[in-house]
């Protein structure tokens, strides 16, 4: 890109950091740490571009003026937390929102994909859960027990591994990322088989209101998570793919940073999803609507923090602009 043409991109934004500059004192840490984000990856590209520009110069100014405001100004309150995850997170998520719709439609396609490959084949969950999981399901089921996998060993430890192991698969989902968002993508396709192949096994052996009632009273949240966590990976991805103005290894760590604090803010999400599972899953005796109840709440948590809400901060950002 021409010099010329990399200022005329940027000087709007670069005049209203100067202003952020002159009234850190008013700025919240989010917007702060946004601004430094920007300017910083701004420069690294002004730095390997054009080196001896003046341009160079005064981006640099302009960062260690910001540098400074940032830790003349730093507060360190409990405030911060919960800025975290009412603003930080929400507004990576509307950033991210290309990627988190990709996750869902590979997510989506992938369940379909299992769900049909299973009614065309009975065998084919043995394929993808292995012969012992299926035949210890179809034993619970001949002993009127379909969910007794639910029902197995303390609350507590159940609660502690299936949380830890979800952590896990999505930051496993997340890293993978880093080997372009196609990887990424291919971890998502496997998870969606896996649950579009079981969930049409139960209804094969017709078991699926009571299997879905079970499932997705964790399953609601555990998979919205699992699939944010796509969004995080490929976003991380795309940074290798798809640089844009800036050079590739700049390009990747601000979408590695992006897609970091999209998957940690998954974390809570599976922490609620492995105590349902835990604690409550295995209450199969419960009204049909409680469960029920607790499916929707889910649902529309979801919805509002990782749709609506992005939407309305950003829209917030634009009438206070």
């Amino acid at each position: 890109m021409k010099e010329v043409s990399f200022i005329r991109r940027h000087i709007d934004k670069w005049r209203n950091l100067e202003t952020v500059v002159e009234n850190a004192a008013a700025e919240s840490p989010d917007v702060l740490a946004d601004a430094y984000t920007d300017i910083t990856s701004d420069l690294a590209f002004a730095q390997t571009h054009y080196p001896q520009s003046r341009i160079t110069l005064y981006l640099n100014n302009l960062t260690s003026a910001l540098h400074h405001t940032i830790y003349r100004h730093k507060r360190e309150k409990w405030s911060r937390v919960i800025t975290y995850w009412t603003r930080e997170v929400p507004q990576t998520m509307y950033n991210a929102r290309k990627a988190l719709l990709w996750s869902f439609l590979i997510f989506v396609a992938s369940v379909l994909i299992g769900a049909v490959s299973q009614g065309h084949d009975t065998d084919f969950v043995r394929l993808i859960l292995g012969n012992g999981y299926v035949d210890m399901t179809l034993e619970n089921i001949e002993n009127g027990e379909p969910m007794a996998v639910y029902d197995g060993g303390d609350e507590a430890m159940m609660f502690f591994g299936i949380t830890v192991n979800n952590i896990l698969v999505s930051f496993r989902i997340f890293v993978m990322g880093i080997f372009t968002s196609i990887m990424s993508g291919l971890l998502l396709f496997m998870n969606g088989v896996m649950l579009g192949s079981f969930q049409t096994f139960f209804f094969q052996q017709s078991l699926g209101a009571e299997s879905m009632l079970a499932i997705w009273l964790h399953g609601t949240l555990e998979i919205s998570a699992v699939i944010v966590a796509g969004a995080a990976g490929i976003t991380m991805g795309n940074g290798w793919l798809f640089p844009g103005t800036y050079s590739r290894l700049t390009s990747f760590k601000r979408s590695a940073m992006q897609g970091m604090k999209i998957v940690v803010g998954t974390v809570p999400m599976f922490i609620i999803a492995g105590f349902i599972e835990g604690f409550i899953t295995r209450h199969t005796e419960w009204p049909d609507a409680v469960r029920l109840t607790i499916i929707l709440l889910s649902f529309a948590f979801v919805v509002f923090y990782y749709i609506y809400w992005p939407s309305h901060l950003r829209l917030m950002v634009k009438v206070q602009q």
